[in-house]
Formats: structure tokens, sequence, C-alpha cells
């Protein structure tokens, strides 16, 4: 009949219960049960909240990117003209963003200005750099087109300029107040070059959603910014974006071959690539050595079971002579860690869950109780820190952790169940 028993048959569970349950004047070990699920607890909620906050910062990293700049950047090779002076320009950039518009899987393609000026106003100066587009492809940027993060009218963007939330902070101005841009390469002149100063309002303020962008980031309309920089009749380059932003590769050849020769070319992956690089290398150790974490928890289980084998040794000598088989015992004790680890695994997602949903006002508290300054965006680039729980991420940490909880506790039932029922009972 013993052979027979089903695995994993109702009363071994009873016995697992019941020895989880025991009192230490019982020979249980409540308190080693409870050190290893709040060990696996811990170390779970731990993983969890690394891993979410890692996958928010990538994403909202890689967002603020493609949101506020171009996927694929065209600009010209330098050349030398006829008074030895060396340009970069496209002098017919309409038809060029005309060709690359054409190509398959790409959604704008915009002629551009870009310079770096300096902004004046109320006795305050700011370094700015300046992008001249059209009103049109302005409206076309998500992180800078957002009415929800943005104040003032971007429809009167032709009458004036846009800037970003931080350089309205550092000259003290708001949508409505006047603006000067300085340059040093203004009018040229029988005696040289002097500086160009022109005061423009400000009709739109818009936020981004990074520190360096927003602090330095200025748009003028594309004809104004021709006349501004001395560029007339010509762009700097051509801001192009994809549908596939992730997949940017793809589309580099097809628009190579629209911009014609001559023309280089420069991808969002390109300028970021290798911060991405060390986010993937830190996410990769981080796993490992949280996973390090988990394992010396689940350890706490190896030792919880091995002092309770040894406290229930003449309950196993006398369950043995009763009938029940090796497997039996084995499972009973493999039960009880793997209870544990798996009561441990439960609280630790629900802890790490939590902490990733409500990570705003979870991070507000400590900044109060820190008395502020914890999180400072010229820094770090971001506002606040991004968690983003994602499934893959949450399952992994569930996987690692019952799987080290279930291997752990082999070890010790495997014991239990190779005890020799006379040796348990000799001194009873």
């Amino acid at each position: 009949m013993a052979g027979r028993t089903s695995p994993f048959a109702p009363f071994e569970f009873m016995i697992a219960w019941r020895y989880l349950r025991a009192r230490r004047s019982e020979g249980g070990v409540s308190v080693m049960t409870w050190i290893s699920l709040i060990g696996i607890a811990l170390a779970v909620f731990a993983l969890i909240a690394t891993l979410a906050v890692r996958s928010g910062f990538r994403a909202e990293f890689v967002d603020t990117i493609l949101g506020a700049n171009a996927h694929v950047t065209v600009y010209p090779q330098a050349v030398q003209d006829a008074n030895g002076r060396v340009t970069r320009e496209i002098p017919e950039y309409q038809a060029m963003a005309d060709r690359i518009a054409a190509v398959p899987g790409v959604t704008r393609a915009a002629p551009l200005i870009k310079g770096q000026v300096m902004a004046n106003a109320n006795s305050r100066n700011a370094g700015v750099e300046v992008f001249g587009i059209a009103n049109n492809d302005l409206l076309t940027i998500p992180r800078i087109a957002d009415p929800e993060t943005s104040y003032g009218d971007i429809a009167r963007f032709g009458e004036g300029i846009a800037i970003g939330s931080g350089v309205a902070r550092e000259l003290g101005v708001t949508v409505g107040d006047t603006v000067r841009l300085i340059s040093p390469d203004g009018v040229k002149t029988a005696f040289g070059t002097s500086p160009r100063v022109n005061a423009y309002e400000v009709v739109y303020v818009f936020t981004a959603g990074r520190y360096d962008i927003d602090r330095t980031r200025v748009y003028m309309p594309f004809a104004e910014a021709q006349s501004y920089f001395n560029r007339e009749g010509a762009a700097d380059e051509i801001e192009v974006m994809v549908q596939d932003a992730e997949h940017v590769e793809d589309s580099v050849g097809p628009v190579s071959g629209a911009a014609g020769e001559g023309m280089l070319i420069w991808t969002w992956r390109d300028a970021s690539g290798s911060f991405l690089r060390a986010l993937d290398i830190e996410d990769n150790v981080m796993f490992v050595i949280l996973s390090i974490l988990v394992l010396i928890a689940a350890m706490n289980i190896v030792s919880g079971l091995i002092m309770l084998v040894k406290n229930k040794g003449r309950d196993i000598g006398i369950l043995r002579t009763m009938g029940l088989t090796e497997g039996s015992v084995l499972r009973v004790f493999f039960i009880c860690g793997a209870f544990t680890g798996i009561l441990g695994t439960v609280l630790g997602v629900i802890l790490g869950c939590a902490f990733a949903i409500w990570i705003d006002p979870i991070f507000s508290a400590v900044n109060y109780v820190a008395g502020g300054g914890v999180w400072d965006p010229s820094i770090r680039g971001l506002y606040s820190l991004p968690a983003q729980l994602r499934l893959p991420d949450v399952l992994s940490a569930v996987a690692l952790s019952l799987g080290l909880s279930f291997v752990v506790t082999i070890f010790p039932a495997r014991r239990a169940a190779r005890m020799n029922p006379v040796e348990a009972l000799r001194y009873e």
C-alpha cells in the first residue's frame, strides 16, 4: 500500500503544515522559518524594484530622445568656398527633404538650422542652442508640441520663439516676455563681423522631460533662422523621423541613397549608443548581484530545514516504521521549504509591484524626510525617478526565487528521507 501512495498526497501536506507551525517548545523552528520567509520576500522585492527602475529609466531616456530629437540626421560634408571659408550647408534642402520623405518608413524630413547663441533677459544670461524649423514641422515633434506639459500658443510660433522651461526659469521669463539672442557671427561690415542682437517674443514654453533639453533648447522660425545665422537659401541639416526608431539602422541605407553623395548620416543610436550599452551592462551586472542576494536568502531555508530535520528525527523514525516511504518523507520536508519560498516570493512580488506603482509618492516622502535635494535633475537628466513594471521582469524574478528555493530545499529533504529509522529511535 505504501508503495502505491500518490506523490504529494493530502497527508503529506498535513504533516508539513504541522511541522511549519510547530512551536519551538515542540521541536519546531518557526523563528528560522520566519527569517527565511522575510529574507526571500525582501530579496524578491529588491530584485523587482531594481528591474522596474531599470526598465523605467531606459524607457524614459529613450522616449525623451525619440520624442524631442531627430531619429536620423542628414548633414553635408565640410567644403571650402572660393574665399577659403569652410562651410556645411545644404543649398537645395527642400528637394532633398522631399526625396528623403518619400523613402518607405520615413514619417518626416524637415530642413533645420542650428546655432549656439547667448540669450539675455532681466539682466540674466544663458547659453542656448537655437533650432530653426518650420511651424508645421515643429508640430510633429511629440515632446515639444505636447499641450499637457507646455504652455503658450504654438500656433503663434511664426511670430516669436519657443523656449524650454529650463531656459525660461534661468532667464526669469514667461509667455509674452521678450528675450534677446546674441550671436557672435552676425552682420558682416567693412570693419569685420559684428555681433547680431535680435529681440524675440516668447510665444511658447515647452517641457521635453529632459533637463539638458529644457535648459538649452530654443526653437526659431526657419526663415528667421536663415536670416539670423546668415544661411540665406540654405539649411544646415535634414531632421528625419522614421516609423521604427528602435530599428533605425534599417533606414540608414535608403535615407543615405535618397540624400545623395557628399551627405553624412548620424542616427540617435550613434549619439546615445554608448550610454545605452552601458545601461545594458549595468542591467546584467545588477541582475547577477541581486540573484546572489536571492540565493543567500534561499540558503536560510536550508538552515531552517536542517534544524527541523534534526529536531524531528524521532518523528521521522516513527513515520518510517509506520510505513511511510523515503519519497513521502522527502516530499514532506520539500513542501516545508517550498512553502516558505512560495510565500516569501508572493510577498516580495506584492511589495515590488507596489513600489513600482506608487514610486512617486514613496520617493516624495523620502525626499521630504531627507529635506529635499535627493534627486538632482541637472545631474541625472530626468526630473523624477522613473519605474516601469514589466511582466517579463516580474516573471524572471518569480522564476529565479522559486527555482532557487526548490533546488536548495532538495538537499535537506533528501537527508531526512535517507535517515535510518532504527538510528533515529535508538536513543528514544
